[in-house]
């Protein structure tokens, strides 16, 4: 009716209608939220294509930055013999040792005519880590291989590389009665020990080729 409009007070809100406008109130604009976050989002693709560029693959075919391929560069790395004495065990795995850079530089293809080339010296340890206190012999031995390299570029006769690296790689002794098991442990710790440090080696030459340090 006219006179109910017309003494009528100001209209009184639900509890619950109150708080949710209370905490309308209180949240931000949602437009400077959605700037900040298509802000943050562009600045992190950005930090994440330029650590991107970083990295190629090792027989990559193309260069993210437009330089020489580290595949090719790899592959013209002239690689010395490993002297060790004939017959010795340090002999076999100097031979393991190159054989396994050879392929890590040319992928199994041909060599690139060398630009650099590299000299390995090395020489190994044989040390017991575990002796039984009955028979005073070892049941774990620790092998170790040690390698001083130096990479030189040929066209200078200028050292620009050199490193030393290592590995230990330990084998269990089955028995003192079971020599060929142990002579079978020993073997493939040679093999493991050297396939670390032909990794290693590799790993640092890349590294010279990509950063130049």
């Amino acid at each position: 009716m006219w006179w109910h409009d017309k003494h009528a007070g100001p209209s009184v809100l639900s509890p619950t209608r109150q708080a949710r406008e209370r905490t309308a109130a209180r949240l931000p604009a949602s437009a400077p939220v959605g700037r900040r976050g298509v802000l943050r989002a562009a600045g992190a693709m950005a930090m994440a294509a330029l650590a991107g560029g970083c990295f190629q693959p090792l027989y990559g075919e193309q260069s993210p930055m437009g330089g020489p391929v580290l595949r090719d560069q790899l592959s013209a790395v002239d690689i010395v013999q490993i002297e060790a004495p004939k017959g010795s065990d340090e002999a076999r795995l100097a031979v393991e040792v190159r054989n396994a850079l050879l392929f890590d530089f040319t992928g199994g293809g041909s060599p690139a005519p060398p630009t650099h080339r590299l000299k390995i010296s090395m020489y190994s340890t044989r040390a017991s880590i575990i002796v039984d206190v009955n028979t005073s012999r070892p049941d774990i031995e620790n092998y170790g291989l040690n390698a001083s390299y130096s990479l030189t570029e040929i066209a200078t006769a200028k050292v620009v590389v050199t490193g030393q690296t290592f590995s230990r790689v330990s084998y269990d002794i089955p028995g003192q009665a079971q020599r060929f098991a142990r002579l079978r442990g020993l073997r493939d710790a040679e093999t493991r020990a050297a396939k670390v440090i032909a990794d290693n080696i590799r790993s640092r030459l890349a590294s010279y080729f990509i950063a130049g340090t």
